[in-house]
């Protein structure tokens, strides 16, 4: 059986985001505007300058609430932290309408499914963004 292809894109960030109990829209909408405005492509002297809207980038969103799994007692970790699904797909859904509303292309995958994700990394570049 083929596997359907939830979200693709061509050049971008693919962000695992991961959701946290005490999160808030407002912590959603400073991730939103650091992510958008992130100056982190190459600009025509190869010094990381240009964001998401200088080179027409994309946005492939998944919710990852392995993001939240302590391991810091034992040998499995606790997601304890990570928001119940219900909370969770709400937030989720938010922070992808407010990323869309930066003009920039955004797929998602299926919230709460096993899905595989692949990633052609151009680049060493991996971030954190927390608030």
């Amino acid at each position: 059986m083929k596997k359907k292809k939830e979200g693709k894109i061509e050049k971008g960030f693919l962000v695992l985001l991961g959701i946290t109990h005490t999160d808030t829209r407002e912590q959603a909408d400073y991730l939103v505007k650091k992510l958008c405005n992130l100056r982190i492509f190459e600009d025509k002297n190869e010094k990381m300058n240009l964001a998401l809207k200088d080179i027409g980038g994309e946005l492939l969103i998944i919710s990852q609430f392995t993001l939240y799994g302590n391991c810091s007692s034992g040998n499995r970790p606790s997601f304890i932290e990570a928001a119940k699904p219900e909370q969770a797909k709400k937030l989720y859904e938010y922070f992808c309408s407010q990323c869309a509303k930066n003009d920039i292309k955004v797929e998602t995958g299926i919230f709460g499914a096993n899905m595989q994700v692949s990633l052609v990394n151009d680049g060493p570049v991996t971030i954190i963004i927390e608030k």
